[in-house]
């Protein structure tokens, strides 16, 4: 039952939290764009770990850097929103699943059609 009441927090905060990063004012923050994949937090709601991915960003490194910086800011705002006992301490990392993911796409796209003067082949295994 505990793990429904974190999945709906969970979803409370990355719907929030995709609001206030449009009212951040860091330049690091505000010039990417920015997607929340996905929220972690714990069973206690002490930390929650959010997965960020940025679109054409240079310089990942500084964005982190300006999420952390507006760790406190987010936080404070999100409180007052959700209404939790506690507020999450808000840790945020890179997610490239997006990026991999078209990175796999491409490949697919890419694929050269087999030889079909090789189809007739049977391998060792299979005999």
């Amino acid at each position: 039952m505990a793990s429904n009441r974190i999945g709906r927090i969970n979803g409370e905060i990355q719907q929030e939290l995709s609001s206030l990063l449009r009212s951040v004012k860091d330049p690091r923050v505000a010039d990417a764009m920015l997607t929340i994949t996905h929220v972690d937090t714990t069973n206690d709601l002490r930390y929650s770990r959010i997965y960020v991915s940025a679109l054409n960003c240079a310089d990942e490194k500084g964005l982190l850097r300006g999420l952390k910086s507006a760790a406190g800011f987010l936080r404070r705002e999100l409180g007052q929103r959700l209404g939790l006992r506690y507020t999450p301490e808000l840790q945020f990392f890179m997610d490239d699943s997006i990026a991999y993911g078209a990175h796999i796409l491409d490949m697919l796209n890419h694929v050269k059609p087999a030889n079909p003067a090789n189809a007739d082949i049977v391998l060792p295994d299979e005999e």
